[in-house]
């Protein structure tokens, strides 16, 4: 194959970076996936695949292709260095956020959430999160790991605190994180979207920064990642809280842990590839 006449920008994204309102960048790194690796090919091969995708949207009734998107393409990250990656994302980051963008990160592991959240925190210091996920990612270290995919909502709790995170659809985690979620710390809907519309409501006029983990879907529909967690959502359920979050003032978002080579069919790419551009009409009906 002639990589010459691969997509190098997701399908529709093609505005310069100062014509545009959103910029989608890629942050190819799983250097401290828990499981099984292979996050860090995500973003390349969603722009390969993202042309069996249509630019309109029936969901949202847009066409992302009408709005002004930027895929200012992958970060070249560091091999071996977690601080090194997590700094030259925020760096990104914070270019986004100076010119008045907002930015739509493809991971990579979860962990790639953090720097920009932090970027997010420092534009928006009343910032809340929405966090879909199987996983509550709460740890205080994982082997002996401060930074890492485990802890990564822990990490963004020492800096936002108590009553910011809102986590749905979660499914795994250590009997301690539920606990200590419990005390008030953490908002956590289990298994499914049930609270969605009052948290949304609560929230309306707020600034928020909006991650997908796609392992909230089933592994039925989503079996490329790598971290697979029977009990999730369908994708119907999934397109349906895209739509309610929609309502709010999304400021910037990621979709991450994609694992595309666990999923030989493909299907999981292209779930990802339809996930990112409901995305996208989620943060155009603010435009």
């Amino acid at each position: 194959m002639d990589i010459n006449f691969l997509p190098k920008k997701f399908l529709g994204c093609e505005s310069s970076f100062e014509d545009a309102n959103i910029v989608i960048f890629g942050a190819p790194f799983d250097g401290t996936t828990t499981f099984r690796p292979g996050t860090r090919f995500a973003p390349q091969t969603m722009r390969v695949e993202s042309i069996g995708l249509e630019t309109y949207s029936p969901y949202f009734d847009l066409d992302i292709e009408d709005y002004k998107i930027n895929d200012n393409g992958d970060l070249d990250l560091p091999f071996g260095s977690t601080t090194g990656a997590l700094n030259m994302i925020q760096e990104q980051a914070k270019k986004i956020f100076d010119t008045n963008k907002k930015p739509l990160m493809i991971g990579g592991e979860h962990l790639v959430s953090l720097p920009v959240i932090k970027e997010a925190f420092n534009k928006y210091p009343d910032l809340h999160i929405i966090h879909f996920d199987a996983h509550t990612d709460l740890r205080e270290e994982y082997l002996g790991e401060k930074l890492s995919h485990s802890s990564v909502f822990k990490r963004v709790w020492d800096f936002i605190g108590d009553g910011k995170i809102y986590q749905f659809g979660i499914r795994s985690g250590t009997k301690d994180e539920f606990y200590w979620a419990k005390e008030g710390h953490i908002y956590i809907n289990k298994f499914n979207f049930d609270t969605l519309d009052e948290v949304v409501k609560s929230l309306n006029g707020k600034p928020v920064y909006f991650s997908i983990d796609l392992d909230v879907l089933d592994p039925s529909i989503m079996s490329g990642t790598g971290t697979t967690e029977a009990g999730g959502v369908n994708f119907n359920e999934l397109i349906n809280a895209i739509k309610e979050v929609s309502k709010l003032n999304i400021i910037g978002a990621d979709i991450v842990e994609l694992s595309p080579h666990y999923d030989h069919s493909g299907v999981s790419t292209a779930v990802a590839c339809k996930i990112l551009r409901e995305m996208l009409c989620a943060i155009l009906t603010n435009y």
